[in-house]
């Protein structure tokens, strides 16, 4: 009787075996960012934010009484170093769902294998519309940070405020995300400004380690102000090299960037390189002038202290948002199933450090205005910050 007992408890204990994995097993959630190279410069923050945001979650016990799991590759910000690592996140590590990329040359090749798994992918900053547009959306991407037919609309309204501007030039990086960021730019300061003249078009590569040949043939042209989407590494290699030849001078500081340089992250790589004056945008301005929510100010506190910096990053935040909002696309799914996620995710409203964001059902993406202001001068702060920033633009209407 009792070798009958011993064989029939440990058959138990094998058939419940499994069941007890399962019910302890992490939700993991793969994540591919630039941690090298120019783009690591937003990389390693939007990656901080979604480990902080894990943090946070885990200790209130997971979600569907599950911890997360944070798998973090470096994508080197390249289209094919992160479709490596995603395949391998998901063949090898099996990941249940995909967070991550910065550029939008990694995002729209991830969301291809993304949509050939069938597994939900988040792009917290990508904001190239071929990443959602009608010919590429799929049941699995969604995007956290505003497209570039927003950000064009908001660099236009604040170009269209220089009255005695007549003539524009461009400079942006030679792919997706430079080209859609310019030619929305260029649709919405014609509507706004009809009489305003686009004199030049400067195409550098991502990554370009030498910017002279390009601020040299733009000054040539003589612009009256110039729309900026360098962005990251770039952006700061490029104001390093423009400022002693006098570029900034030369336009009266009247430079719009819509590629987040007014973060404290660009800010603080540059220092006292940076060029004032101009108009930046972030997403997270960090440093408030007034009508700060709540919430951001226990965000800030908790991410200084969680990353141990004297100063928070502007990029964090959308790391921060993804994970927050694919757990809260899981909780309302009550799945880990892609499918069922997916399905839950559109037109979920969730809650973040400056307010409330809905994904559309319709595009998967979330309408989220960027903070933009004037790069001043504080005492109180050994980099540019945003001065007075303003949520841009107020409102849009998606044309797709």
């Amino acid at each position: 009787m009792h070798y009958r007992y011993a064989l029939a408890l440990a058959g138990a204990l094998v058939l419940s075996a499994p069941l007890a994995a399962t019910a302890a097993e992490t939700i993991k959630i793969g994540f591919p960012i630039p941690l090298s190279g120019p783009g690591a410069v937003y990389g390693r923050p939007i990656l901080a934010g979604a480990e902080m945001a894990v943090a946070e979650i885990n200790a209130k016990g997971g979600v569907l009484g599950r911890k997360l799991e944070l798998l973090s590759r470096d994508s080197k910000a390249n289209a094919d170093e992160a479709v490596r690592v995603s395949r391998e996140l998901i063949i090898k590590n099996s990941v249940d769902f995909i967070i991550g990329t910065l550029t939008s040359a990694e995002a729209p090749a991830v969301s291809t294998v993304a949509k050939e798994n069938k597994i939900v992918f988040l792009a917290p900053a990508s904001k190239s519309t071929i990443l959602t547009d009608a010919q590429h959306i799929h049941p699995y991407i969604f995007r956290i940070a505003s497209n570039t037919d927003v950000e064009g609309l908001a660099g236009a309204t604040i170009m269209a405020r220089f009255k005695d501007v007549k003539t524009v030039a461009t400079i942006a990086p030679d792919y997706a995300y430079g080209r859609d960021s310019i030619a929305a730019f260029t649709r919405e300061i014609k509507k706004l400004r009809p009489d305003i003249q686009i004199v030049d078009q400067q195409w550098p590569k991502l990554g370009e380690p030498d910017f002279t040949p390009f601020i040299t043939a733009q000054m040539s042209k003589k612009p009256d102000a110039v729309y900026c989407s360098l962005f990251a590494g770039d952006f700061i290699t490029f104001a390093k090299q423009a400022a002693p030849r006098g570029y900034f001078t030369a336009i009266n500081n009247r430079l719009v960037d819509g590629g987040e340089v007014g973060s404290p992250d660009a800010a603080q790589a540059l220092g006292n390189d940076y060029p004032y004056g101009i108009i930046a945008d972030a997403y997270d301005p960090v440093v408030w002038s007034g009508n700060e929510p709540a919430a951001h100010k226990t965000f800030i506190e908790n991410l200084k202290k969680f990353t141990h910096a004297q100063y928070a990053s502007g990029w964090s935040v959308i790391g921060y948002q993804a994970v927050y909002a694919l757990s809260a696309g899981i909780t309302k799914a009550n799945s880990t199933k892609s499918d069922a996620v997916s399905k839950a995710l559109e037109g979920l409203t969730f809650d973040t450090p400056v307010g409330p964001r809905t994904f559309s059902v319709k595009s998967h993406e979330t309408f989220a205005p960027e903070y933009w202001g004037e790069m001043v001068k504080e005492p109180a702060y050994p980099f540019a910050v945003i001065k007075d920033p303003q949520p841009l633009p107020t409102s849009f209407s998606p044309t797709n």
